[in-house]
C-alpha cells in the first residue's frame, strides 16, 4: 500500500485508539467525540470506545405549537379586465415557464451529475458565502450565536443497527442543501445504507443522503435536498488565526441541541491523530482549543468573533483511566482548519471522494526523542523510491518547516496537495541531504 501510514508494528507505533491507563500515570489520548452514555450513567468503559448513543425522544427545541391567526386580507373590489390583456398575459407566461425550465433543469443537472448532491464543479458550482456576518471590531459571543446558530445542524444517524445510535453536529455549506459534518459521525450509517437525518435550529427534521466521505481527514459531505432554505455558513480562514484569538463552538454535545461554548485558540498546527484500531486514523494539522467540545460536538462549526468558520471541531483529549472512563472535556479540543475543509468538500462534490498526498513510505510512529521521524520501508516505483529515500533515514524538515516525529510528517504530507513539489530535509548517518518530491495521491 502506498501510502504514508506509521508500520504495522504494534510496539513501535502510537495507539491511536485510547487506552485506559493506571490512575498513577493516566496518559493522554485524542479520541473523536462522536458518542455519549445516557445522563447522570456512565457506561465505564475504557476511553475512547465507541458505543451506540440512547435514542433521543425527539423533542427537539422549535416553534411554539399552534398558528397563529391569518391576518385579515384588505379585499379590492374587482375591476373589469379589457380583453386585449388576456393573450398578453398567456404569452408571457409561457416565455416565463420555458426560461424557468431551463434555468431549473441546468441547476438540477449541475447537482445530479453522479449521483445526488454531486456537483460537476465542485465549490465553484454551489452557493457559498465568505463575507463576514459581522464586523471586524465585533466582540460579542452572543452576536456570533446569532448569527451562525441557523447555519448549524444536528446529525443523527444509525448505528449498529439502532436509528439515531449516533449524534453529531455539521453546518449548511452552500444554498443547495449541503451539509459538512465529520466521517466518523456518518461512516457506520453510510456503510450499512442506514438512515441519516439532520435537524436545524427550528426542529425540522430533513433525511440526508452521504455524497462523499473522507476518512483519512475525518470529513464528510452530506445532500438533503429538501433543504435548501437553510442558511448558509460564512467560510473564513484559520491561516488568519493567531494564538489567543477567541473563538466560538457550535454543535450537540450531548444530545443538547444549539449549544454554543466559548473559549480561545489554544495552539495552531498542531498534530493530531484520532481514530480506533478498527478504524483508519485520521490526521489533522489542527486548531487546538480550549472551548468546551464534548460527544456530541463532532462535525461542528468553530467560529471567529466575525462569525466566519475557522475549523471543524473533530477530536477531543482525554487523560485516560479514571473512575468514569468516560471521554469529555477538559478544555483540549482540535478542529480540522477550513482550508482543508474546502479542498476535501470540493473533491467529494466533484467526484464522490477525497484524494489525499503521499510519498510511498512507511514512518515509525511509536516513543521518539523529536529528532525527526524514521523511515521504516519504501514501497517500489513511489516519489520516495524515485527521490532516493531509504529505510532508516530521519526526516527532519518539509520545506524549512520542523519534523519532530512521524505522526508529525504525516500531518505536513497532508496539508499539502497530491503534484505539489515538496522540499524534504533527511538525515542518513552523519549526512545531511535534501530532496524534492513530487507528491502522489491515494484515495481516502
Amino acid at each position: 500500500m502506498t501510502q504514508d501510514d506509521p508500520r504495522d508494528d504494534a510496539a513501535d507505533t502510537e495507539p491511536t485508539q485510547p487506552i485506559a491507563a493506571t490512575p498513577s500515570a493516566p496518559a493522554p489520548s485524542w479520541v473523536p467525540p462522536t458518542t455519549q452514555s445516557p445522563p447522570h450513567q456512565w457506561a465505564g468503559l475504557p476511553p475512547g470506545s465507541t458505543q451506540p448513543l440512547p435514542l433521543y425522544s425527539g423533542q427537539y427545541p422549535g416553534p411554539f405549537p399552534g398558528q397563529f391567526p391569518a391576518p385579515p386580507r384588505h379585499v379590492v373590489p374587482r375591476g373589469r379586465v379589457p380583453a386585449w390583456l388576456w393573450p398578453v398575459v398567456c404569452v408571457l407566461a409561457l416565455v416565463l415557464g420555458v426560461a424557468g425550465g431551463a434555468v431549473g433543469g441546468l441547476a438540477y443537472s449541475a447537482l445530479t451529475d453522479d449521483g445526488p448532491g454531486s456537483v460537476s464543479a465542485g465549490l465553484a458550482g454551489v452557493d457559498t458565502v465568505t463575507t463576514p456576518p459581522l464586523d471586524a471590531d465585533n466582540g460579542s459571543i452572543a452576536a456570533v450565536a446569532q448569527k451562525l446558530l441557523p447555519s448549524t445542524v444536528q446529525i443523527s444517524a444509525e448505528y449498529q443497527g439502532q436509528k439515531g445510535g449516533a449524534t453529531g453536529s455539521g453546518f449548511v455549506l452552500d444554498r443547495q442543501g449541503h451539509i459538512v459534518t465529520n466521517n466518523h459521525v456518518v461512516a457506520e450509517a453510510d456503510a450499512d445504507d442506514g438512515p441519516i437525518d439532520i435537524v436545524d435550529q427550528d426542529g425540522n427534521r430533513y433525511e440526508a443522503t452521504v455524497v462523499g466521505r473522507s476518512p483519512v481527514y475525518d470529513l464528510a459531505v452530506l445532500y438533503v435536498r429538501e433543504a435548501t432554505g437553510l442558511t448558509p455558513a460564512s467560510l473564513g480562514a484559520s491561516q488568519a488565526l493567531r494564538v489567543g484569538d477567541p473563538v466560538v463552538a457550535f454543535g450537540s454535545p450531548l444530545g443538547l441541541s444549539s449549544t454554543v461554548t466559548a473559549g480561545i485558540v489554544s495552539a495552531l498546527h498542531r498534530p493530531v491523530t484520532t481514530g480506533g484500531a478498527d478504524d483508519e486514523s485520521s490526521y489533522i494539522n489542527a486548531v487546538q482549543t480550549d472551548a468546551a467540545i464534548n460527544p456530541g460536538n463532532s462535525g461542528g462549526p468553530l467560529v471567529n468573533l466575525q462569525g466566519q468558520v475557522v475549523g471543524v471541531n473533530s477530536a477531543i483529549a482525554t487523560t485516560g483511566g479514571g473512575a468514569s472512563g468516560e471521554a469529555g472535556n477538559i478544555g483540549v479540543g482540535f478542529a480540522i482548519p477550513i482550508e482543508q475543509v474546502r479542498v476535501t468538500a470540493d473533491q467529494i462534490l466533484r467526484d464522490g471522494e477525497a484524494r489525499y498526498p503521499v510519498i510511498g513510505a512507511k514512518v515509525k510512529t511509536g516513543e521518539t526523542d523529536g529528532s525527526g521521524a524514521e523511515i521504516d520501508s519504501v514501497m517500489p516505483d513511489t516519489p520516495a523510491d524515485e527521490g532516493g529515500l531509504e529505510k532508516g533515514d530521519v526526516i527532519i524538515e518539509i520545506d524549512g518547516e520542523r519534523i519532530t516525529d512521524g505522526i508529525a510528517l504525516i500531518v505536513a504530507i497532508r496539508a499539502h496537495q497530491p503534484g505539489e513539489k515538496v522540499e524534504f530535509t533527511i538525515q542518513r548517518g552523519d549526512d545531511e541531504r535534501t530532496v524534492e518530491l513530487t507528491l502522489g495521491s491515494e484515495v481516502g
